[in-house]
């Protein structure tokens, strides 16, 4: 994926940046805290911490409430070491600006501090560069306003303009005038505000409106009434400030999630079957010539280099597939690594801890498991390798497995180089099939074979002639 243009040199790294995830999002429906909800695989608020820890800014503090010990305890670990997150709870949640009450004492005035908000997953560094920009840095900054344009404005607070064009204040739905209503500039509720004068601006607010909350956005005539400017910046795109509040929100989010990812795949040079029709839930990066069918899912840390060919509807997380390397379709991939020029399924299966060497082939309806299989080796059909190392040029024939536990521990499995195992053998684990030898069909190995000879496990077979096969008794 494309790196963002911004010069981390020139960030604030003096900021400080709060985000607001205290909601408890109703039209959820859901026991679930609204910004746990995933989009692409992580937490909407994973995506917001992400793009704050991407500012470099001094520190961050996450308010919480509905759920918050559910909330705090999934993103404990979020702190970084050159980056603290604090954590203020909200309770009860009595609007924007109550929130941010809760984190004034955790903030340092020597700075600005940006807000944003812990359900607003796709805002784009640039976008909030361009504000930060707009309001100015340190202590004389002003106060800045993330704004858009929208063709239905419902629902949003205006943005009240002078005649002059200035901003000068923000006027909440349910408060608008029927002229206010048809102002289509809106606040998307991410500011940007000098930390010091900030904290005077809330001990000013009231509750006196429609909600009885404390509005965040009532600072903005508090600042136009102390002579602070006021300024905005818009995003490149509506979506960067689209938050979630319902299922429905959340599903066409991670569809525009999804399509920014395959634009930028088609721009790298992939061949998307459909790019309607791929999910990537963490980060994919791709060599040159690649192709990928419809319906994968791209999990994890997925690497695909030159060539790499991925079939219909396969499920791929945590692997490298090196150059040239085709995967058929309905393939499920996890923690494995694949070497050049081998072949996949389909409806193959490779687990955690499976790697394959070059020119390897893996059939239909395999199972590879904690195991390494060298190169030229093949497991065309209907087999389990669990627990084993396979070496070079290795043939396991159909209906094989590696019996690698035995109700208590995991035990290995050797095949060494140019073994051939017959269809339908058992290898009881541990064992060891030594170079050039082969197995026979139906054989159960339990003790370990020198190289270069043929085992079998015969049993005498009878005939019995005559023999009449069951008769189904009639229903009553």
């Amino acid at each position: 994926m494309r790196k963002s243009s911004i010069d981390a040199k020139s960030l604030n790294t003096t900021m400080n940046i709060v985000i607001l995830a205290a909601g408890q999002g109703k039209r959820m429906h859901s026991d679930l805290p609204k910004v746990l909800h995933p989009l692409a695989g992580r937490a909407l608020l994973a995506h917001v911490l992400a793009t704050a820890h991407a500012l470099k800014p001094r520190s961050i503090c996450i308010v919480y409430g509905h759920g918050g010990d559910a909330v705090r305890q999934h993103f404990e670990k979020a702190s970084q070491a050159d980056v603290d997150v604090a954590w203020a709870r909200q309770e009860p949640q009595l609007g924007t600006g109550h929130a941010v009450m809760q984190a004034m004492p955790l903030l340092k005035d020597a700075s600005q501090t940006l807000v944003l908000y812990g359900d607003v997953p796709l805002t784009r560094v640039e976008s909030l560069q361009r504000l930060l920009a707009a309001a100015g840095h340190g202590e004389t900054g002003g106060l800045g306003i993330l704004t858009v344009d929208l063709e239905d404005p419902t629902g949003y607070g205006r943005i009240v303009r002078d005649p002059a064009g200035r901003l000068v204040r923000i006027v909440e739905q349910k408060d608008a005038t029927p002229a206010e209503r048809a102002i289509t500039e809106v606040n998307t509720g991410i500011m940007v505000l000098p930390t010091a004068r900030l904290r005077a601006w809330l001990d000013k607010l009231g509750n006196d409106n429609a909600q009885k909350e404390y509005y965040l956005t009532d600072v903005v005539a508090l600042a136009v009434a102390d002579g602070i400017p006021v300024h905005s910046a818009k995003p490149d795109a509506v979506w960067e400030t689209l938050g979630v509040n319902s299922r429905s929100q959340l599903a066409e989010l991670e569809r525009t999630f999804q399509r920014n990812l395959a634009s930028q795949l088609l721009e790298d040079g992939v061949t998307l079957a459909d790019p309607a029709r791929i999910d990537i839930r963490g980060t994919l990066a791709v060599g040159r010539d690649c192709s990928i069918d419809v319906n994968c899912v791209f999990e994890g840390n997925v690497a695909l280099g030159d060539g790499v060919s991925i079939g219909p509807n396969c499920v791929i997380k945590n692997v490298s597939i090196a150059a040239g390397t085709r995967i058929e379709a309905f393939c499920h991939l996890e923690d494995a690594e694949v070497g050049e020029r081998c072949r996949i399924g389909p409806y193959a299966r490779l687990r955690p801890a499976a790697v394959l060497g070059e020119d390897v082939h893996i059939g239909n309806f395999v199972e590879v498991k904690a195991s390494r299989i060298g190169d030229r080796s093949k497991a065309n059909h209907l087999s389990y390798v669990g627990d084993a190392t396979v070496g070079k040029d290795v043939n396991i024939g159909a209906g094989t497995i590696t019996c690698n536990y035995d109700g208590a521990n995991k035990h290995r499995t050797i095949i060494e180089d140019e073994v051939h195992i017959g269809s339908d053998t058992q290898l009881v684990a541990p064992v060891t099939i030594g170079k050039g030898s082969t197995t026979a069909a139906g054989a159960t190995v339990y003790k370990d074979v020198p190289p270069g000879g043929l085992v079998l496990t015969k049993a005498e077979q009878v005939f019995k002639p005559g023999w009449q096969r069951p008769v189904k008794k009639p229903k009553k």
